[in-house]
């Protein structure tokens, strides 16, 4: 394998403390070294001069949609997306078809993902089988063929009792339960949050105690249990309390942010367009707020897109009829540099946190970090280019972004995975 040597960057790893000008060092896929004036014979040398060097990203909530909905997503297209966006290992979650509910999908997964994805894939399995909420999947043997976390992401367990023994389960297995919180009664028939702007529109709301209940739920199970518990995606301010309250209490809760609900709010929707439609829906301003300074005082651990790609031909219909989700992949960074960021609400090394060591420490994988002997995995970012998203050349087969023409300020420049360079600007 070549040597990649990337000088005169601004070196940020959380994981060791490290915040400063720096040289990395990869050879042979592993990080060798992070020094100032590093030289390695016959390196290929990456000048980082004026640029953030920091770990590889890690997005631990992505939809892949292979196998069974090739026609929106692959693996393949799913993972250059995400090494454009500066992403070096990404988790799909399970509701593919067949659903990833045993060790022969997880296997697939793995295995499709070493021959044809460009950036590490690490599945996530189904907490019951087919997803139906009602008898545990095969959890210790998709553990075994790589499973690093499960979940019923987008299809909630509503049973407290299947719930509980997945924890129990989980924890004898060493992997967290990563949970969409809904309860579908009572966000049945909803298109977008409930509120005013949902009254206005006319639309069917989907209430934020949705959320909370199951959130609150799950606390309670994750506390009898002991397991590892995950909130995906969170999007409410009594959700976000409900979490920081778990962890001064040193339950083992974690929760996550996507960057769309760091960012807008439902009075930021353009009126009935599908692009703005997506589960949890877009919040109240008040809410938004709220998952920010969760962000800021730790309650949030982590940043995931949630990207869930659709075709035109099933995002393009009415609002009431087409399908919840976004694509993320390529415009996070650039939403957490300005919502984050140059809004000063928090500084450059806790962003990177959220990107790398938080996402690591939740799955437990050797990543986020470039401790010498870890694989070499890199994101390389600048904090102020300006460039503008443009998706009809996004990496991704579709298209269903809310940003498409939005002027960023900061974004990826390079993505390094095992010592090569996946992408560049």
């Amino acid at each position: 394998m070549p040597t990649l040597l990337i000088k005169n960057g601004r070196v940020i790893d959380p994981a060791s403390g490290r915040d400063g000008l720096a040289d990395v060092l990869i050879e042979d896929g592993v990080i060798r070294g992070v020094g100032e004036s590093l030289s390695a014979a016959g390196a290929e040398v990456f000048d980082a001069s004026g640029l953030i060097v920091t770990p590889g990203f890690i997005d631990m909530h992505v939809h892949l949609r292979e196998p069974g909905f090739e026609h929106a997503e692959t693996i393949e297209t799913g993972s250059r997306a995400a090494a454009a966006g500066g992403f070096t290992s990404i988790c799909p979650m399970p509701n593919t078809a067949p659903v990833n509910d045993n060790a022969t999908v997880t296997s697939y997964i793995a295995e499709k993902a070493r021959r044809h994805a460009v950036v590490n894939v690490f599945p996530i399995g189904a907490i019951t089988k087919g997803s139906k909420g009602e008898e545990l999947a095969e959890i210790g043997s998709m553990r075994q063929a790589g499973a690093v976390a499960i979940s019923d992401d987008g299809r909630p367990v509503m049973n407290a009792r299947v719930m509980r023994r997945a924890m129990e389960f989980a924890r004898s297995f060493g992997i967290p339960v990563i949970d969409h919180c809904e309860d579908l009664h009572l966000s049945a028939g909803g298109d977008m949050h409930e509120g005013l702007e949902s009254v206005r529109l006319g639309l069917r709301g989907i209430p934020g105690c949705s959320e909370d209940v199951m959130v609150a739920r799950d606390i309670l199970l994750a506390e009898v249990t002991g397991a590892r518990y995950h909130v995906a995606h969170i999007s409410s301010s009594h959700a976000v309390d409900m979490v920081a309250f778990a962890k001064s209490r040193g339950l083992p809760v974690t929760a996550e942010a996507t960057p769309h609900h760091l960012a807008l709010n439902d009075g930021d929707m353009r009126p009935y367009d599908s692009n703005y439609k997506m589960k949890p829906p877009l919040r109240s301003a008040r809410d938004v707020s709220a998952v920010v300074e969760g962000v800021v005082r730790g309650a949030i651990d982590a940043i995931a897109t949630d990207h869930a790609p659709h075709p035109g031909s099933e995002k393009m219909q009415e609002f009431e009829q087409c399908p919840f989700g976004i694509i993320g992949l390529e415009t996070a960074l650039g939403v957490a540099l300005e919502r984050l960021v140059h809004s000063g609400r928090i500084g450059l090394p806790r962003m990177v946190e959220l990107f790398t060591t938080g996402p690591a420490r939740i799955l437990g994988i050797d990543r986020g970090t470039l401790a010498s002997g870890v694989s070499g995995d890199v994101t390389i970012f600048s904090a102020d280019r300006a460039w503008t998203y443009d998706v009809n050349r996004s990496f991704s087969k579709s298209r269903n972004s809310p940003y498409n023409g939005y002027a960023f300020r900061g974004g990826p420049v390079a993505t390094v995975v095992a010592g090569e360079i996946v992408w560049r600007c």
